[in-house]
């Protein structure tokens, strides 16, 4: 039985660190030292997993000493692939972590990459490096394999073992041990593909697929409101045919869709190939933050609204419901072109951490709503907010616009 160290320990490494540690000797590894000491006392503030879940596996550690992985013999690396100001990718975590594997490889180990990246990445920007530190050789001394991760933040019924796994290997000897390693705690299944490539391909594809549809339901939702159509009665009487796609129109963000197209974008310009389809979906989804903004702003001086001074009230700073995770949220698209109408914008979302927050976008959150407001934007549709007491928040005149189309079409002004 091989010890397995799983480095990353957030919403995609933790659980599969869980699942891993039910049946092998398991080290869970993340640089963030109070993360791990949350982890230990059976705390995970992304609540991907359950506090019974980290407290009774018996064959996990939790660590942030480089020194408890050297122990293993598969790394399993699962750090954050974002992009930086400029939308390209950022591959520093990546790379880190490459280095501090190479530091503790030893003959024989297999690094599995499950991180979203751009195909080739693997084995052109992380295989030399773990070489150069190592001093092992690749297929020689030691092996590579890439299995992408498939984790949805907050969903509760699509879990890590109910969800079909992409594998692959260096050699088709690793590539078959990799595929029984997984196979091992995914209930679902795997599929093994032909080569790294070919898994990394088929990852960042699967995210920029589902970018590409939002955003035609996106530019659908643009030309509707110019005719005053309701988008979503249109997308509801569309789907009564059996092969219309039940996509909705929203903010797209967060740390996959929002993000992976960039990465597949960026391979190709570096091989002359200039994409349109994705970079034209990406600029539309990109800019609803601001349609969303401007509409609020259209229907507070219909209503005969003074603006600049206005209170606007949003609900949500997550990039999706029911989620805690605020990474790469266009809900700050929203805020931001508010406030450059001298709006004054205050934000609560119960689930997000208000610390992260402060850090990240520079604003407090509110504990509650304690204001009657002008207007009103349902920007994330958590369960908390279905009990919300709209009596309570808004006046006579109040716009309200909804974003996830969550409410009744009798109170709202508007929605996307």
């Amino acid at each position: 039985m091989k010890t397995i160290a799983v480095v990353g320990l957030g919403y995609v490494g933790l659980p599969l660190a869980i699942e891993f540690g039910k049946k092998y000797s398991t080290i869970g590894f993340d640089i963030n030292s109070q993360r791990v000491e949350e982890l230990i006392k059976g705390v995970d503030r992304t609540e991907e997993v359950e506090p019974d879940e980290l407290r009774s596996s018996k064959k996990i550690i939790f660590t942030s000493k480089v020194e408890e992985i050297r122990k293993a013999d598969i790394y399993i690396v699962t750090v954050p692939t974002p992009i930086d100001t400029y939308k390209k990718p950022d591959l520093t975590p990546l790379l880190k972590a490459s280095e501090m594997i190479g530091g503790v490889l030893k003959k024989g180990n297999i690094v599995i990459y499950e991180s979203t990246v751009y195909p080739g990445c693997t084995e052109e920007d992380c295989v030399p490096i773990l070489e150069k530190i190592s001093g092992l050789l690749l297929n020689e001394g030691f092996y590579c394999g890439y299995s992408p991760e498939r984790i949805n933040p907050g969903d509760k019924t699509h879990r890590l073992p109910s969800i079909k796994k992409v594998t692959s290997g260096s050699t088709p000897e690793v590539a078959e041990e990799i595929d029984q390693l997984y196979a091992s705690i995914i209930k679902a299944g795997t599929h093994k593909a032909s080569s790294i490539k070919v898994a990394e391909a088929a990852k960042v594809i699967e995210n920029s697929q589902r970018d590409l549809n939002i955003a035609f339901v996106n530019e659908l939702a643009l030309i509707f409101d110019r005719m005053n159509i309701d988008t979503k009665e249109v997308l509801e009487a569309a789907g009564t045919k059996w092969n219309f796609l039940p996509f909705r129109p929203g903010l797209v963000g967060g740390h996959c869709i929002g993000v992976d197209p960039y990465y597949l974008t960026h391979k190709a310009e570096s091989l002359g190939y200039h994409p349109q389809v994705i970079l034209s979906g990406r600029r539309i989804n990109d800019d609803m933050g601001i349609f969303v903004a401007n509409k609020v702003v259209k229907l507070l001086a219909r209503n005969g609204s003074v603006i600049k001074g206005r209170k606007i009230l949003v609900l949500g700073i997550t990039f999706k419901e029911n989620c805690p995770d605020i990474r790469n949220s266009r809900v700050i698209d929203v805020i931001r072109e508010l406030e450059s109408f001298g709006l004054e914008v205050e934000v609560w979302d119960p689930l997000a951490n208000r610390e992260e927050v402060k850090e990240e976008y520079g604003f407090e959150l509110l504990e509650k709503p304690i204001n009657r407001y002008d207007g009103i934007v349902m920007a994330v549709n958590h369960d908390e907010f279905k009990s919300l007491d709209w009596k309570a928040i808004r006046k006579d005149g109040t716009v309200i616009y909804d974003v996830k189309g969550a409410l009744d079409l009798e109170i709202v002004d508007a929605r996307l």
